[in-house]
Order: structure tokens, then sequence, then C-alpha cells
């Protein structure tokens, strides 16, 4: 029988990105994929900041935006009544080059190292693929399924299922991670339920190809076109859009894509239809990640309406928080509680952001409810009626899009794998990210006085951050050394800078997460407990660790 240290069922975003993960730790994955190629659905848009950030550690965010939509297109998202109407509002967004710039100059800490990316997931897919084919410790199968697994004495025995010719073959393994989607087979292998609501509404999804872009971007290049009949998503301000078509009285009955093209606009257009199908969105999380050696992530763990982008972007920060922990279990130097860790991390994010995703749909809601006749009147009354609606729109907002907090400002300080502090963590505000280094926040990103990215520095394990002269660094590399983790040590000068962190001693996890902060080094017997505390090793009263 093969075996291999961890196999990963489901081969979209999620699971390519933590096979790119384990890889780059030195960790060999077998990913399954029961499709014969990537996917042809649109089924994301949006790759937030916080997920390129991470695809930048992984050395592959500037491929993904080669294939993205170019950078000098805005993010503007516009409400109209149809495109041979009105423009009601339009909330505006920078450009990648312009946030770029922005980062550089604001450089407090308060912005991502990263801007979001406008991308659809039948474009991210393929660049993710090639990033595999170049990892020699990635096997990656398409046409085959998940079936089973049952528990071995050394791990795990799964059966895959080869879904051309029907055949079945046994791998032996170390973890198994479902990556496999809203119907996961892994999650109900595992025997984990879902909790909250399923099939919120019912939607239908038409993905065309038009060149008709004097009237699809009559006002201008906007990332999302939304009116109470839907939103429409420019795919590539070219010639590729996804309408998702809402039915506000409730009923769908039956639907004729082009019909519901011609409701969004306004009137025909020349359009070939790409793909077209029925749909609902969930707001649904699983009520544990991870059964023993059996872990989810990605859709297989949490289900949300796409308001605020957060499925797919939720399960990179799944991937990457549940990548390093397998690897260093995997090579010997966690402990069992690492790995426990991971859902006491990832869970609550899980169910903040499903809470988020209906907030945002909430808001879709009531700016839907805003729509009426007058909206769509010559003269006065529908000046008059557009211009009302104008200023309810301003008002109720589009958090959905400026949730920097829900991206950025997420703090592990329930893990059992931080460091405790007096005091409270940082107070959660969704619309604000504050830079913090308290343990459990994601590390302020700057950019150093010669212009280094701080995040640039950083290791592919541990990685201890020194702002001021110190002594006794051996001892973190002793404490390192003992349990065989590898550990970065970077002294920096950043003059000012050095305040936004708050400590002059800064340790990093490999998922950019502060493990630790203190004002000095600890003796040899401190660092040695931060360490393990950081790997998940309990203490051994009689071995000592």
């Amino acid at each position: 029988m093969n075996s291999v240290p961890v196999v990963v069922a489901g081969g979209g975003p999620v699971g390519m990105t933590l096979a790119l993960d384990l890889a780059r730790r030195g960790v060999r994955c077998l990913i399954v994929e029961r499709n014969d190629t990537t996917t042809k659905h649109p089924k994301m848009d949006i790759t937030n900041s916080r997920s390129m950030e991470l695809f930048r550690a992984l050395g592959i965010a500037e491929e993904l935006r080669a294939a993205a939509v170019p950078t000098s297109h805005p993010f503007d998202v516009s409400w109209i009544t149809d495109f041979t109407g009105e423009e009601l509002h339009r909330f505006s967004y920078p450009s990648v080059d312009a946030m770029r710039e922005r980062i550089r100059q604001t450089n407090d800490g308060t912005q991502p190292l990263e801007p979001p990316m406008r991308v659809s997931q039948v474009v991210i897919e393929p660049v993710l693929l090639a990033a595999i084919a170049r990892q020699p410790l990635i096997e990656h199968r398409f046409n085959t399924q998940f079936h089973s697994y049952r528990e071995s004495e050394s791990g795990l025995v799964v059966a895959l299922r080869d879904v051309v010719e029907g055949k079945t073959q046994e791998i032996s393994c170390q973890y198994l991670v479902g990556c496999d989607g809203g119907g996961s087979q892994v999650r109900q292998e595992a025997g984990i339920e879902l909790e909250g609501q399923a099939r919120v509404m019912e939607r239908f999804m038409t993905h065309f190809r038009s060149s008709e872009r004097d009237l699809l971007m009559r006002w201008g290049v906007a990332w999302h076109y939304q009116s109470v009949y839907g939103t429409l998503i420019a795919q590539d301000d070219d010639s590729i859009w996804t309408l998702h078509s809402r039915f506000p009285d409730g009923e769908m009955g039956d639907v004729d894509p082009r019909s519901l093209i011609r409701r969004f606009v306004g009137r025909d257009i020349d359009a070939e239809i790409l793909v077209a199908n029925r749909w609902a969105p969930h707001l649904l999380v699983a009520k544990s990640y991870r059964s023993g050696r059996v872990f989810l992530a990605g859709d297989a763990a949490h289900q949300y309406i796409p308001t605020g982008g957060y499925g797919m972007n939720t399960g990179i920060g799944d991937a990457t928080n549940l990548g390093w922990k397998l690897a260093a279990k995997v090579l010997d130097f966690a402990g069992e509680t690492l790995l426990a860790s991971y859902e006491a991390e990832r869970l609550p994010v899980g169910k903040r952001n499903c809470a988020a995703a209906k907030k945002n749909n909430d808001v879709r809601r009531a700016i839907g409810a805003i729509y009426g006749d007058a909206l769509f009147e010559q003269g006065s009354r529908g000046d008059l009626a557009r211009s009302q609606a104008s200023k309810d729109i301003a008002s109720l907002g589009n958090l959905e899009n400026e949730a920097w907090g829900i991206e950025h400002g997420y703090v592990y300080d329930g893990s059992p794998v931080v460091g405790r502090e007096e005091g409270a963590a940082p107070e959660f505000d969704p619309a604000v990210y504050a830079p913090s280094t308290f343990p459990g926040a994601r590390l302020p990103s700057t950019f150093l006085p010669d212009g280094t990215a701080i995040y640039d520095l950083l290791g592919d394990w541990l990685t201890l951050l020194i702002f001021a002269k110190t002594e006794g660094r051996g001892r973190f590399e002793e404490a390192a050394a003992k349990f065989g983790v590898p550990l970065k040590i970077v002294e920096i000068e950043a003059g000012k800078l050095a305040a936004i962190y708050e400590r002059p001693l800064i340790l990093v996890r490999p998922d950019q997460h502060v493990a630790w902060r203190g004002d000095a080094i600890p003796d040899l017997g401190g660092a040695i407990d931060v360490i393990a505390r950081t790997l998940g090793i309990e203490r051994d009263a009689e071995t000592n660790y």
C-alpha cells in the first residue's frame, strides 16, 4: 500500500493552497480532485488583501495578479436602476496601483502588505495548479474522488475512487484534510454536523460573454453593478460577466437566463451564455473542524452567502493556519495541542464571518427595499425618488467591501498555543484594523527605512524579531534547537516604526501571527517554555519536556 503523510481531498483554491503550504515546509502530500480539470464555475471574484499576503508568502502573488483584472482598474461598486436608466450611488475604491501607493505612503501598520485582487475562481485555479506542478513534494490527481477512511495502527487508510474507471485504491496516511466543498464527503464520513441556515434564498447564476462594454460599463469601470434584480460582476472588465439574479417576490419559477439578463440590463444584448444554473447560498458552519486525524477546511467547514467574499478567503486562512501545524507534527517537533489549536483558532473566525456575511446580505436587502416604481420614472418625481435613494444607499453603506477588521483584525487570543498576558485582547471592530502585537494577532505590516517589507524578512518557520539591542538571543536559539524547529532571528533597525510593534521582542509564527512578545529575552527555561507553548508541547514533570 502506498503511503503519504497527508491526503488532501478537494483540489480547489483551499486544497491547493494547503498543499503548497505543506510542500513549502518539506512535507509530501497527495491532493485528489473528483473533477477532470479546474473549475468552470465562477464561484468567487475577489481575493482579499489578507489572502494576498499569504499568497505572497507562498511566492505566487504576482503570478496570480498577472491573470487577474489589470492593476490599474478600480474596485467600485455601483447601484443602478438598470443600464438604460440611472446610476443611483457609487462606492468608489482604489485600484491595486493606487492602493500600493497608499500603503507605501501611510506605512503606520494600519495597512495590509498587499492590495486585494479582482479575479474569478475560473482564472485563479489554473495558476495554483501550475504552482502545484512545480512542486515535487505534491502529487495531484484529477478524476479521483475521496470515498472513505478507516483508522489504522499508524494513522489512517484512505479509500480513493477513480471516477473514470470505477476502481478503488487505498492509501496510507497520517492525516486527512477535507477541502472538498459544501457537500464534503470527508465531513460526512467523519460524522461532523453543520449548524446554521441552509438555502437562505434562491439565486440564479448566468455566466456570459458580451462585447457590449459601452452599455455594461456605461458609467465607467465597476467591479459590481447592483440593483434590486441582482449583481453583475465584471470578471475581466472586457467581455466576461456573471449575473447573480435575485427574485424579490421569492418565486423563481421557470428561468430563462436571457430574460434575466434583459431584466437586469433594461434591454436585450448580444450575449453568449457560458454557464447557467440555479443555486442557493447557505449560512452554515461545522460544529467541529476536526475528528481525530481528520480535518476540515474551506467550504467543507463553512458556507456563506458571498456578500463580503468571505468564503474562499476564510478558507485560505484555514489552509495556512493548518498547513504549518500539520507539517510540524509530521516532522515531529510539535505536540497534539498544536493540532487542537486549529479548531480553537479557526472555528470562531468561521462563525464570525458567517454572521458578518448575513449582516452584509441584510444591508443588500434593505437597499433592495428602497426600489419602487418611482425610481424608474422620468421627470421630477423620478428625479426626487432617485436623489433620496442615493442618500439612503450611502447611509446604509457598503461595509462588506470595507471590513478591514474582518480581514486583518482577528486575534487568536483564546488559543492554547499563544502567549498569555494580563489584560484583554484588542477590541474587535469589523470595519477597522488597529495594528497590535497582542499574542495571537496578525503581525502589523510595515516597510522598513530601506524599503524592505517586514513580512519579507520572516522565515518559513518561527521568526524572532528584535527591535532593540538585547542580550541572550542564544537562549531562544538553544530552545528552538531543543525541539528541532527552525528559528530565524532578525535584528531590525526600524526607527520610529518600532513603536508600532509595542514590544522590542516579537516571536512570529509561520502564518504571520504573533506567538509571543516581551521586553526582554527570558532565561533558558523561560525561552524553552515559550517555544514549547508555540509548538503545542506540554511539559512533562519527569522529563521537563
